[in-house]
């Protein structure tokens, strides 16, 4: 197992909020992606498809990246972690397309609180059982207050574009996708944190999750091919191809940061991060009947006052 030094907290905190910069971008394009491409299966596969050629060359080109690589097979061979931990890929696989699927009905707002709400109480669950590789880490009452004013802080942030999803008999179905992709998140992380520790590195972690992620996207879109043909052509403006490099962003500092941090807080700060990418996006590069108001910026700012209250050394509270 590798003895790669912990991450300190007053790094870890900023480098999740990084993390989570890149996925509002990143679902912004893969649902723009969708809808050109009027195939939400070949819009992931496109965003997973250039991560892999990312990965691919970073791991050609950094000694230590194929260093890594090469102890892929060995780790699953010798059972260091169970083996079905290298497909965590799939769970990103399932999470991109719901992106691709899901936004164009229920705008980027509502997806962010339905995976909001389901990655907050699986990382309470995932830490409890020590699934991670930071082992178990306590539910305290402190953990589940931050969880729930977390989840509360986001769902103020976003309400002023609720209304952009439309009646809720349109939603409430199609809703319950990120729920499930946020759920299943967290396990992803858990995951790819215990892998990268074998493998010496989070990059062939990253690496292996696009190989799985792909592979899983492939058969999905020839069998969607062969039952309803081709979407359209794909676009020719380069940056509906740049959601799989911020996908290899969020998923590398995440298996890096889970064995310090915990499966938890590596999630509560990319949430964070989230919702200061969102809210930056609105003010830059707004969408179409985008409208920033003091519930956007306060709810922000009150889930990032919720991840420090949940990181903080209360008296009484037991050390993880």
């Amino acid at each position: 197992m590798s003895d790669a030094p912990v991450v300190p907290p007053v790094v870890g905190f900023p480098l999740a909020l990084a993390a989570g910069l890149a996925m509002p971008v990143q679902g912004r394009i893969n649902g723009a992606l969708g809808t050109v491409l009027d195939d939400s299966i070949a819009a992931a596969l496109i965003s997973f498809g250039t991560g892999l050629i990312l990965m691919v060359a970073i791991t050609l080109v950094l000694p230590g990246a194929r260093a890594g690589a090469r102890q892929i097979i060995p780790s699953v061979r010798e059972r260091r972690f169970p083996p079905y931990y290298v497909a965590a890929g799939a769970i990103g696989a399932f999470f991109v397309f719901s992106q691709s699927l899901t936004i164009g009905v229920l705008g980027v707002a509502l997806f962010t609180v339905a995976a909001v709400m389901g990655q907050s109480l699986s990382g309470l669950l995932v830490d409890r059982a020590g699934i991670g590789p930071g082992g178990k880490r306590a539910a305290t009452p402190m953990r589940v207050i931050g969880v729930v004013l977390t989840v509360l802080s986001v769902v103020w942030a976003v309400s002023p574009r609720f209304g952009a999803a439309g009646e809720m008999s349109s939603w409430l179905i199609p809703v319950l996708l990120p729920v499930a992709a946020g759920v299943l998140m967290s396990f992803q992380q858990a995951m790819n944190g215990t892998a990268s520790l074998h493998y010496g590195t989070p990059l062939a972690a990253t690496l292996m999750n696009f190989i799985a992620g792909t592979v899983v996207l492939v058969a999905a879109w020839l069998v969607k091919l062969a039952i309803a043909g081709p979407g359209n052509h794909p676009p020719s403006e380069w940056w509906y191809y740049l959601g799989g490099p911020m996908g290899c962003v969020f998923i590398a500092l995440g298996a890096l940061l889970v064995r310090s941090l915990g499966v938890l807080l590596t999630g509560l700060c990319m949430i964070g991060g989230q919702l200061v990418g969102s809210l930056l996006l609105d003010l830059v590069v707004p969408a179409p009947g985008t409208i920033v108001v003091f519930a956007t910026v306060a709810g922000t700012l009150l889930t990032l006052a919720a991840i420090i209250l949940t990181t903080l050394p209360w008296p009484g509270r037991p050390r993880t």
